[in-house]
């Protein structure tokens, strides 16, 4: 038995079985000797086997398992031998040839000549009596799962990573695209955004020299009208070179803050609930997240609002060591809406100065707070700047979460070392996007004071749509918990009692099987805020869900068409 021609013979992405078949023939084989043997890395076992005709059914088993990687690469074996053909001496040597062929895919079809007498044996136990070192009783199973043991060890992931593979945007996005549903989950506003921010684009994208690389840590007319916003808030120069980093989101920001000042093994303080990235972005720098959770005050009968929910100054304190490297601050927060009052800010701010810690204050929300309510900035408290990088983000800011830009602002010795992850990793964003970018925040530095400046008309009109999403969600029975900021709201909807019974995992939180019940009976998304926990505190948030208001007129006019049938069907 050899490799034919020497080598594995890969058929193509997604390669038939009647081609391996042929292929046997180009060898002068007889179709009825080839058999099949498909194995899984996944299922670890033979998915099936048979001769002649039977391999086609072979493949449809296979198929019907394992549809979605259905990619097989396939060996074709010979039991003549020839002089030029080199056969492997050894079981492992097989198992070598075999694996630099298959890589990462997980399908293997192995198909095997053997004489008339042999073909009464299953795979296991089929010999090979001209190599007794590789098959005398060693069955065609045990040769697989070697093939696959020996790619699991190239191909597994890194620790880094392990247990991070679950994201809740993947699964309920793909629920919400069904065109029927109301999408109110993921965040992302589908109306407009202002005419001018896409007439800059337009203009931008026709000038040949802006559409070429531009300066790693940000395009520089775009770095100077960022520094230019914000030295009116911090009442200090902003060196724009040294002081901001342009990145790719404000994902990107909270990356290289993350890699780029936190160690192996160093504590990082999460407020919970938390956007959901960061408990895996601070686990894949090799730290340790610790949490500490918002409790909510006693309602005593009135509207349930973010500001209800604090963090306990002593419980806070405790979470503080030698050991702590960071706290991870997110005001207006996603996905209560929280925005921290100043004397919030500085008991966190006076914790940080006590044990010598960093703070990554996630600010994409500054410009959306409601009325009575105040963005104050954690880096301009006494002894904060020093320590404090603050993230902002373009989507956020002028409604265009595609364009994918944020930002990082903090002291040169803090900033050198995200420009050193950014030079490392995505090196540049998008320069026709920076450009667009850099004039639309000028047409609105220059008016401020403006009400029609789009960072004061955007939060008066989200609240308009804050406020109607208050009245219908009430209206169905549920109590939602009114944001002072952000374009979220969340609901608790253990009152609707609703019977989940005929939902499939009932491992799942309540949340996650009521979201998913609701997108199906109800065609109205959301997003389970558990999502936005960690293990041990995802009971205490699992009955509530997150609702997005940054929406056209009509999509919330059919969501209310939704809830308002709900509503005459439950009472």
């Amino acid at each position: 038995m050899f490799l034919a021609r020497g080598r594995l013979c890969t058929l193509g992405n997604r390669p038939k079985f009647l081609k391996t078949i042929c292929a046997s023939k180009i060898l002068g084989l007889s179709t009825s000797a080839c058999k099949a043997v498909v194995w899984s890395r996944q299922a670890k076992h033979s998915l099936g086997w048979g001769w002649g005709q039977d391999i086609v059914a072979v493949r449809n088993e296979a198929t019907v398992l394992l549809p979605e990687i259905w990619a097989a690469s396939v060996a074709v074996f010979s039991q003549d031998l020839s002089a030029q053909d080199p056969v492997p001496s050894s079981g492992m040597e097989w198992v070598e040839l075999v694996h630099s062929c298959v890589c990462e895919r997980d399908l293997i079809m192995l198909v095997t000549v053997v004489p008339r007498h042999c073909r009464s044996q299953p795979p296991c136990t089929l010999h090979r009596p001209h190599y007794p070192d590789v098959w005398s009783n060693t069955s065609l199973d045990c040769f697989c799962e070697d093939i696959f043991q020996k790619m699991s060890l190239k191909f597994k992931n890194a620790k880094r990573i392990e247990g991070l593979d679950s994201n809740v945007w993947i699964e309920f996005t793909k629920l919400a695209a069904d065109p029927s549903v109301v999408n109110l989950g993921q965040g992302l506003p589908d109306i407009s955004p202002p005419v001018y921010v896409k007439e800059e684009l337009s203009k931008i994208a026709a000038i040949d020299s802006l559409n070429q690389y531009t300066r790693g840590f940000g395009h520089p007319s775009l770095v100077k009208a960022l520094s230019c916003l914000y030295e009116k808030f911090y009442q200090n120069q902003i060196n724009p070179n040294k002081e901001i980093l342009v990145t790719v989101g404000a994902y990107g920001s909270l990356f290289n803050a993350i890699q780029g000042l936190i160690d192996e093994g160093d504590e990082v303080i999460v407020i919970v609930p938390f956007y959901d990235c960061y408990e895996p972005m601070v686990r894949m720098a090799g730290a340790i997240p610790i949490f500490i959770p918002l409790r909510s005050k006693p309602l005593d009968g009135k509207k349930w609002s973010s500001s209800d929910w604090t963090l306990d100054p002593q419980e806070l304190a405790s979470k503080f060591n030698s050991k702590t490297k960071a706290i991870i601050l997110n005001t207006p927060h996603n996905p209560l809406g929280k925005v921290y009052t100043k004397d919030e800010l500085q008991v966190i701010a006076d914790l940080c100065i006590k044990y010598d810690t960093l703070c990554i204050s996630d600010e994409v929300y500054e410009w959306l707070v409601y009325t009575g309510n105040k963005h104050f900035k954690i880096a301009t408290f006494p002894g904060m700047w020093e320590r404090t990088v603050t993230i902002g983000s373009a989507g956020k800011t002028f409604s265009v979460t595609g364009w994918k830009l944020g930002w990082s602002i903090g002291p040169k010795h803090l900033m050198k070392h995200l420009q050193t992850v950014q030079q490392n990793t995505v090196y540049t964003c998008a320069t026709p996007l920076q450009e667009a970018l850099a004039q639309a925040l000028w047409i609105d530095i220059k008016r401020m004071d403006d009400p029609e400046c789009y960072f004061n008309s955007l939060p008066k009109e989200l609240e308009v749509k804050r406020n109607r999403m208050v009245h219908l969600l009430e209206s169905v029975g549920l109590k939602p918990i009114v944001p002072d900021g952000g374009y979220f709201i969340i609901a608790d909807v253990s009152s609707l009692d609703t019977d989940l019974s005929d939902m499939k995992n009932s491992n799942e939180p309540y949340d996650y099987k009521f979201v998913k019940w609701m997108t199906k009976n109800k065609k109205l998304s959301a997003i389970p805020v558990s999502a936005f926990c960690n293990a041990e505190t995802k009971l205490q948030f699992e009955k509530f869900v997150r609702f997005c208001f940054i929406k056209k007129d009509s999509t919330l006019d059919a969501a209310e068409e939704i809830i308002k049938a709900w509503s005459r069907q439950k009472f």
